[in-house]
Parts: C-alpha cells; sequence; structure tokens
C-alpha cells in the first residue's frame, strides 16, 4: 500500500500503448541547447545527447523531454529550422536505437511539433498552451497525440512582467479550462496539464501553487509537475541550479502527496527513489 494514494485521472494513449496513472511517472530532461539554465551546451552533439539519454533511460525514465529551444528569459532566438535541425537527428537516432522509448517534444511551434512527431515523437510539450502558435491546438488534434498543455503569460522575454493575478491559483485554473475547452471542441482526447512553475509567476506564486495544485485535480486529467532546479529553489535560498537537487526532491514529495502523476526532471535516478518509497 502505498503512503500517497494516487488520484484518478484519465488514462493517456501513446501510439497504440496506453499510459495509467496508479504510480507517477518520471519524465527525464534532455536539453540540446546550448542556453539552458541548468544545463545548456551539456548535450548539444548528438553523440552527448544520445549519451545522456542513455543515462536517463538506464536510470528508469518513463518518457523523454527533448528541448531545442531553450525557455529561459534571455535566451537566444532561433528559427524554427535551427529548431528542428537541433532536434530532428536526435529524435530519428534514439527512436532507432531504442524504439519503445516515449519522446515529449518542448516547443510552441506547431511545424516543429508536426516535424519532430513525423521524426518519431509521441508527445508535443508546449510551453505556450498555445497562445503562441495559432495553428498548436489545429495540428494536435489532427496528429492526434498527447499534448501537455502548460500555463505561461506573454513570451518567454516577457512572462515575468505579467505576473497580477488576482488568485493566481484560480486563474491558472480558469485558464486551463478554457483552453482544454477548445482542445476537446477539435477533437484532442490526451491532454495533460502543467501548471508552469517559474513562467509567468513570483516565486511566492510558484510556491501557492504548488501547495495547492491538487485543486487542479478537479479536471480529471494527468498533471505534470516541473520544478527540477529552477529559480523557485535557488534564489529563494541563494545558491546556483547545480546546488538545489536537495530542495528539488523536497518539492517534488510535496508534488506527489498533492497527486500529481508526471515529475519532469534532470535527476530521474533520484526522481525514481522517491517514487519507490512512497509507492
Amino acid at each position: 500500500m502505498s503512503v500517497f494514494q494516487p488520484v484518478s485521472c484519465q488514462s493517456i494513449k501513446i501510439g497504440s500503448k496506453l499510459m495509467t496513472f496508479e504510480t507517477p511517472k518520471v519524465m527525464g530532461i534532455l536539453n540540446l541547447t546550448p542556453d539552458s539554465f541548468f544545463d545548456g551546451g551539456k548535450h548539444s552533439s548528438l553523440e552527448t545527447a544520445m549519451l545522456h539519454a542513455e543515462k536517463l533511460i538506464a536510470e528508469g525514465a518513463d518518457m523523454i523531454d527533448i528541448g531545442a529551444y531553450s525557455s529561459r528569459p534571455g535566451a537566444q532566438e532561433i528559427s524554427a529550422q535551427e529548431e528542428m535541425d537541433r532536434a530532428i537527428p536526435f529524435i530519428e537516432a534514439i527512436h532507432q536505437s531504442y524504439p519503445d522509448v516515449i519522446l515529449s517534444i518542448d516547443t510552441f511551434r506547431a511545424d516543429v511539433a508536426e516535424s519532430c512527431v513525423q521524426a518519431g515523437g509521441h508527445i508535443i510539450n508546449d510551453i505556450s498552451g498555445g497562445t503562441l502558435d495559432e495553428n498548436m491546438f489545429e495540428t494536435v488534434a489532427r496528429l492526434q497525440v498527447p499534448y501537455i498543455l502548460m500555463h505561461m503569460r506573454g513570451t518567454p522575454a516577457t512572462m515575468q512582467q505579467m505576473t497580477d493575478y488576482e488568485d493566481v491559483v484560480n486563474d491558472v485554473a480558469e485558464s486551463l479550462g478554457h483552453h482544454v475547452s477548445r482542445l476537446r471542441e477539435l477533437g484532442v482526447r490526451d491532454i495533460i496539464l502543467d501548471p508552469g512553475y517559474g513562467f509567468a509567476k513570483t516565486i511566492d506564486q510558484n510556491y501557492e501553487l504548488l501547495m495547492r495544485v491538487n485543486e487542479l485535480h478537479y479536471f480529471g486529467l494527468p498533471i505534470l509537475g516541473g520544478i527540477s532546479r529552477k529559480s523557485m529553489l535557488y534564489k529563494k535560498i541563494g545558491l546556483k541550479p547545480d546546488e538545489v537537487l536537495p530542495g528539488t526532491i523536497a518539492l517534488n514529495t510535496l508534488l506527489l502527496e498533492r497527486g500529481v502523476q508526471i515529475l519532469r526532471v534532470h535527476d530521474v535516478k533520484e526522481a525514481k527513489q522517491l517514487i519507490d518509497i512512497f509507492y
């Protein structure tokens, strides 16, 4: 019997297989960018990216989230073609070597998302929740792949000036609900919610959203929690991203206790051990 009782939610169809959430899943992060806040530049070649993917798989990642465009404030803007040139060779290589590994594509561009799915990707992870590309929702509906709907305001360059909420949890829920309704109208079946920690939220708002994330179970959809090594940790205690693994584990524990079904992390081994302890 688990210490934290799982929260019932919709299962997700990935290709011909069904993913259920009696036990929470771990999404390992693989950034192909030179300027991500934690591991920028470490995996920018195909060889180093494959080595890191193999490490994530060996440590038990249930899926790998591939990012080829940094959403860090102040990060360099790149074209859709450059984003695809970074992502697609890796997707093709890992799909060939590890055909059963589930790949999530971290992009807000519909054309990039479609090209990556055609190359072997399974899930679209959109930090903008469809607000930065008007074609995203229609593309997801046509592809019929799972969609991670994240809450954000503005763009990565402007989001931290857009933190005026009446009640951050209620406002995030209302925004997500509006987008869920639109996706359902278009026929999108498989939706995962991401409250968007660190995106258009102050540090205090991030913690309010963390402590009340269980309120988002109202939708009956899987919830993804992505707080790994983020500024809500390292800025709060005056450290660097590579110094806050203990804090990441602590906050991931709070997410699990509140019924979050997917942990998006840099450190897969530690997250898997955490889940093994409580489930």
